[in-house]
């Protein structure tokens, strides 16, 4: 049986954490700035922990990160 291989596009958007958890960054963040408040810009640059829901479909796909 060969190895798995890491879906590249994922390996790009997902970091482990040291106690092993997966990070991610938030959508909304490209673009259209003067519609969004300064709060919720500033809370957007912070990365958050994959859901729960999401998290074995992801660690399935990023298997070696």
């Amino acid at each position: 049986m060969p190895k798995m291989k890491t879906k590249r596009a994922a390996a790009k958007r997902f970091k482990r954490t040291g106690s092993g958890k997966l990070k991610r960054s938030h959508a909304y963040t490209s673009h259209l700035f003067l519609n969004k408040s300064e709060k919720q810009k500033r809370h957007l640059r912070k990365a958050a922990l994959v859901s729960p829901g999401d998290y074995k479909r992801i660690k399935q796909i990023v298997t070696y990160i």
